[in-house]
């Protein structure tokens, strides 16, 4: 699979808005439906579109200590998950 950079994605995503994105997929080789998507996500998230694979789309509203925030409350909720796990095993093995 290949991966392209941010600035390739926006450079394709204007090339097919001024050209057309048949004409656009053919001259950067790359698939139709993938430049489609591309235009796609940028519809939907704006300056936020084309991160990157496996991380969410970000507003522009958010700071970066709000999203390391966010990223250590998920941290947090897990292993709070786990404690109360580990909490009813060792309860239920003592009333044994």
């Amino acid at each position: 699979m290949n991966r392209y950079d941010k600035a390739f994605k926006e450079e394709a995503v204007r090339l097919s808005d001024e050209i057309g994105p048949t004409k656009a997929a053919e001259q950067l080789g790359v698939s139709y439906y993938t430049l489609q998507e591309w235009r796609r996500r940028k519809t939907l998230h704006g300056d936020g579109a084309h991160i990157g694979s496996g991380r969410a789309y970000v507003s522009a509203d958010k700071t970066a200590r709000e999203i390391e925030l966010e990223k250590e409350i998920g941290e947090l909720r897990r292993a709070n998950e786990i404690l109360k796990d580990a909490l009813g095993f060792f309860a239920k093995d003592r009333k044994r």
